[in-house]
């Protein structure tokens, strides 16, 4: 069995995730495309992969894991605080389809070129990558029906509470720069109802409202 296909057999043997939709996009999209040329072997591993400029591709696992409570439909408007190198974008790209929309915020001038150019590869026209302080949110594009950080952030900023819609979701690793709880939060009158899905190791979130 493929490495690939050896990660879709322990998801679903294990119930990690249950959408057939997230399934369907980690199939499609080649995560080789996304992690440098001399760390091809490692596409399939299940860790993170480092992609430069001290930044991280995540582990699969924790990509699928993110996607599915993200509750993503296709139509969605979904801000992405984190493209790195493209791969969670393309993912997201294919569970919102044609009609929906990724705006997808980069910090690091180099990682947004290197997400662009890994987009352009696979012809993908939905998601829009910006090199922008993305803890700061997107105003341009709010609001947001989904919002998912890449990065571990102190606490998840109030800008992305604002930009959310109305019972819109925003999923994010919260806590210090050694351990970080993954919060799913739903926005309820203006606040966040916050459900906890576990313990995660994430490179810290940069900019106003990061480390």
């Amino acid at each position: 069995m493929l490495p690939k296909e050896q990660l879709i057999e322990k998801w679903t043997s294990s119930g990690i995730v249950k959408d057939k939709r997230v399934i369907g996009a980690f199939k499609k999209i080649p995560r080789e495309i996304f992690v440098p040329e001399d760390k091809m072997d490692e596409a399939y591993g299940d860790y993170p992969v480092s992609i430069g400029k001290g930044q991280t591709i995540s582990q699969p696992s924790t990509v699928v894991i993110m996607t599915e409570a993200l509750e993503i439909k296709e139509g969605d408007k979904i801000l992405e605080v984190g493209t790195g190198s493209g791969y969670h974008a393309a993912i997201i790209s294919c569970l919102i389809g044609n009609k929906g929309k990724l705006v997808s915020t980069e910090i690091i001038p180099e990682l947004a070129k290197l997400a662009q150019k890994n987009i352009k590869k696979l012809k993908i026209k939905n998601i829009k990558i910006i090199e922008h302080d993305g803890s700061e949110g997107y105003e341009n594009e709010a609001p947001y029906d989904k919002i998912v950080i890449t990065a571990a952030c102190p606490k998840i900023p109030n800008p992305l509470i604002n930009q959310l819609k109305e019972n819109g979701i925003i999923v994010a690793p919260v806590g210090d720069m050694n351990e970080q709880l993954m919060i799913k939060g739903t926005k309820k009158n203006g606040k966040l109802a916050e459900e906890k899905m576990g313990n995660f190791i994430f490179v810290p979130l940069k900019g106003k409202y990061g480390y």
